[in-house]
């Protein structure tokens, strides 16, 4: 199944960094080859993509402890000692990515890629949304 959440948030990150309002990209995801049948490497799937999307990838830093957003923020903290940065993702992600870069003390922004034109996709995530909300909470307790 063809994934318009990743290559329209890709291309976003492609559009940003072009027009020089980004300079480094974290990309952030697990490696699930290894446990999952038709896993993949996220990210080196994203810097793969942004490679072909003319960015060099001597900007780009992998990450792949990324298995949960909370993961990847914490580790833009405590990892890679950023203190501000812009989440690319869609806008229902980037609601709680922010709220955690927030709890985290990060100078963060969003930047909103477009969401997947089929619609039952949207609905899909804006369910699984709604349950990882309810996570947020809990893990931020």
């Amino acid at each position: 199944m063809h994934n318009y959440y990743f290559d329209n948030r890709i291309k976003a990150t492609a559009d940003l960094y072009h027009v020089e309002k980004i300079r480094r990209i974290l990309v952030s995801g697990g490696d699930y080859t290894m446990t999952e049948k038709h896993g993949c490497d996220e990210p080196t799937a994203m810097r793969d993509s942004l490679v072909s999307h003319n960015v060099p990838d001597t900007c780009i830093i992998e990450h792949w402890q990324g298995w949960r957003t909370i993961n990847s923020i914490d580790a833009v903290r405590n990892l890679y000692d950023f203190d501000s940065i812009t989440i690319i993702s869609q806008k229902y992600h980037n609601e709680r990515a922010l709220y955690q870069a927030d709890h985290f003390g990060l100078n963060a922004v969003g930047y909103n890629a477009e969401p997947s034109p089929i619609t039952s996709s949207r609905i899909r995530n804006t369910v699984r949304e709604y349950f990882a909300r309810v996570k947020l909470f809990l893990d931020l307790l």
